[in-house]
């Protein structure tokens, strides 16, 4: 996470939103802190304007502070050490650059130069399970070799301050945060759940009900979210799992533990809703969203990370990782203990 973190309240304080309507949305959202890093403060205590580039340069550098926090923190837990990663995969959709985070991180970290590299760029908050099929799919074909993958989001640098509705939702929502993951296949790999299947599901009709694109007046890239988002992915989220567990022998009922991106209050109860899933199911996507807001790739790591701390999860038990996001897509993983 970021080294700063606010209220809602806080924000809406600090921004002096008083509009109703906006300060509603902000204090509806089933969110209490955010990890951000906001605009410095001009003479008169107000929040500066920043421009694109002022933006980038937040999305590097926060990006490489919580990216390599990450890294180190899931290395030292999984008993390995930056020379062990053979492959690194960094996702994120909060800025573009070239060279990469994954050739950033590479340099900064010390990571032998020999080490294979993805960049996944722009996908959005689905990105971390597209990028954990080409990390998966990697690792199974070098058997004890460790794959590294990091989700970078400093959403704090995707941000537009122009008073509309449109913008107040977004800016409600998104917080700062990584979380990296290792994978590795064969005998010599560390305990842990087994990466079994993937699958896809892209909504074409909905293709643009979220998008960060241009925005002419600003100057700056705006990201974009329909209202109606949360039911299309709900609607879509029983069609997702039938093709996840087609040919597996498994049941809805089979899965035991649920890892869900924390898109968003409505996005959230939608897709339990339409997967019949009990609030203790949702757990931690709630919490996640709770205490850090969307973290957009990262959050269902974030998930994940709190029910491997429950110890909870057995041998024998199966569990479905699920993320949302531009596509609209649907992208969901099942693991087994």
């Amino acid at each position: 996470m970021p080294t700063t973190s606010y209220s809602q309240r806080e924000l809406l304080d600090e921004f002096k939103i008083t509009d109703p309507r906006i300060r509603s949305v902000f204090l509806n959202s089933a969110i209490e802190r955010r990890g951000l890093s906001l605009p410095p403060l001009d003479a008169d205590g107000i929040r500066q304007t920043e421009s694109q580039g002022a933006l980038l340069r937040k999305h590097v550098t926060n990006g490489l502070a919580m990216g390599r926090r990450a890294a180190e923190a899931c290395l030292a837990d999984a008993g390995a050490t930056l020379s062990d990663v053979r492959y690194l995969c960094c996702v994120s959709s909060t800025g573009f650059i070239t060279p990469g985070f994954s050739a950033l991180l590479i340099k900064e970290l010390g990571i032998s130069v020999h080490c294979s590299r993805l960049d996944v760029v722009g996908m959005g908050c689905n990105a971390g399970l597209n990028a954990l099929t080409a990390v998966s799919g990697w690792a199974a074909s070098r058997p004890g070799e460790l794959a590294l993958m990091i989700c970078i989001e400093a959403c704090s640098a995707a941000y537009v301050f122009d008073g509309t509705m449109r913008s107040s939702v977004v800016n409600s929502l998104f917080g700062d945060g990584a979380a990296a993951v290792a994978v590795m296949s064969g005998g010599d790999a560390p305990a842990g759940p087994r990466l079994l299947r993937f699958a896809s599901c892209i909504i074409p009709e909905a293709v643009d009900a979220m998008r960060y694109d241009w925005d002419d007046d600003q100057g700056k890239f705006s990201f974009y979210l329909d209202q109606d988002v949360p039911y299309v992915v709900g609607a879509h989220a029983g069609l997702a799992l039938e093709k996840l567990l087609d040919g597996s022998q498994l049941r809805r009922t089979d899965i035991s533990h649920w890892v869900i991106h924390s898109g968003g209050k409505k996005v959230v109860d939608s897709v339990r809703a339409n997967l019949g899933l009990s609030r203790h199911d949702v757990r931690h996507t709630t919490g996640v969203l709770r205490d850090h807001g969307n973290l957009s790739s990262g959050s269902f790591l974030f998930s994940y990370q709190r029910l491997l701390a429950e110890r909870r999860a057995e041998p024998g038990d199966y569990g479905v990782l699920m993320t949302m996001g531009p596509g609209s897509t649907i992208e969901m993983a099942l693991v087994a203990w």
